[in-house]
């Protein structure tokens, strides 16, 4: 089937298998490899991705369901050269040791602050807790966002959103 949908702000265009994971198109079709792969079950969280703006998980989401949609990857989020301000605060608190959860739990947590930017500790468990880390616990992940909280910083969406 062909599937038309928009990938960080760019229009894409390609042809999919019926049973193809948004995961899959994603890293091995579009070479956006910074989405994870780790539960394929939805369990873990390392392959959250924004869906018109709601964090989704990839690996279980069929990628014909992105028909006419907006996909916001963790290269759309941020990179290197301009960093969201969450993966900067995930990076100052060394919230990451082998960080192949981190870009999971940078998509979870930026949206969670968009939306609810005076978010309660308790709001911050809940909302991260469909992102699983087996190396750092969670204590400097938890930090890091909180330190967030209420803070004069906007938490903005992509600019190419905005």
């Amino acid at each position: 089937m062909k599937l038309e949908f928009y990938v960080n702000n760019q229009q894409v265009s390609l042809e999919i298998e019926d049973n193809e994971m948004l995961v899959d198109v994603l890293r091995e079709r579009l070479g956006l490899t910074g989405t994870k792969i780790s539960c394929r079950e939805g369990e873990c969280g390392s392959c959250t991705v924004w869906l018109d703006e709601k964090p989704v998980n990839s690996c279980i989401l069929p990628a014909a369901k992105a028909q006419g949609r907006h996909v916001i990857t963790i290269e759309g989020l941020g990179n290197l050269e301009s960093p969201h301000i969450v993966q900067e605060q995930i990076a100052r608190f060394g919230a990451t040791q082998c960080g192949y959860c981190t870009p999971g739990y940078v998509m979870a947590a930026a949206a969670l602050l968009r939306d609810h930017p005076h978010a309660s500790h308790d709001e911050i468990m809940q909302g991260l807790s469909g992102n699983l880390c087996r190396c750092t616990g969670y204590t400097r992940i938890i930090a890091a966002v909180e330190s967030l909280v209420d803070s004069s910083v906007e938490i903005p969406l992509p600019k190419e959103l905005r």
